[in-house]
């Protein structure tokens, strides 16, 4: 894991030394590799492994988890280490149910991922709206690509995601606080059926419910 953290880091320094806004080419196979994922990807799963990088450039916390997205608006974030969370998106909402506290949150999907790189990752193919190409560069044959929300108040200020033969593999989050998100993707597999309960969370019996889903909230 420190060694993919480690390229992480060199590849978003790589991108702040070499900016290619001069560079038409790099430009062009970043729109050209944005668009096929965001067209032509519809489901991805994939293992992952995250840190969270503070300002000082210290690992605070690091995760293990599972993803799997269907678009267009459903993923699924299992966080399986240290502790147990699963973050769902089913398409009306975004349920947030911490095992250890034994609470779920459910809030509308719509309001909450509002220009986040979850919208990105997810969304439908309008979802590029909301970034901006900034610059784009290849380091260690990982092709990386900056963006940049359009929205002031997103909670993030830029995204990277870096990809293999077109392919993700690489995700790096900017906040406003000064920290970075680190997220490298294995085993990634790309369009392959999921089936519709992994967007259903299962919630077992005595667990704390904060919110209800659109559908029963009515009209």
């Amino acid at each position: 894991m420190q060694k993919i953290l480690t390229a992480m880091v060199l590849a978003g320094l790589a991108l702040g030394a070499q900016a290619s806004n001069d560079d038409a080419q790099a430009l062009d196979r970043a729109r050209h590799v944005l668009d096929h994922f965001v067209n032509e990807v519809r489901t991805l799963q994939a293992d992952f492994a995250q840190s969270l990088v503070d300002v000082d450039g210290i690992v605070v916390e690091e995760s293990l988890g599972r993803l799997v997205i269907r678009k267009p608006g459903q993923f699924l974030w299992h966080y399986s280490e240290p502790y147990e969370q699963l973050l769902l998106a089913d398409g009306n909402d975004l349920w947030s149910y911490d095992v250890d506290l034994e609470q779920v949150v459910i809030k509308p999907q719509d309001e909450v991922l509002v220009s986040t790189p979850a919208l990105l990752l997810g969304g439908s193919a309008n979802a590029l709206a909301d970034f901006t190409i900034i610059e784009a560069v290849t380091h260690n044959s990982t092709f990386w690509i900056r963006l940049r929300p359009t929205q002031e108040d997103a909670g993030f200020t830029a995204l990277e995601l870096g990809f293999d033969d077109e392919q993700l593999s690489r995700m790096m989050f900017y906040d406003s606080l000064g920290q970075t998100t680190l997220i490298a993707l294995r085993d990634v597999v790309i369009n392959a059926p999921v089936a519709d309960t992994v967007f259903v969370l299962d919630i077992p019996p005595g667990v704390d419910i904060v919110g209800e889903p659109a559908a029963a909230a009515g009209p």
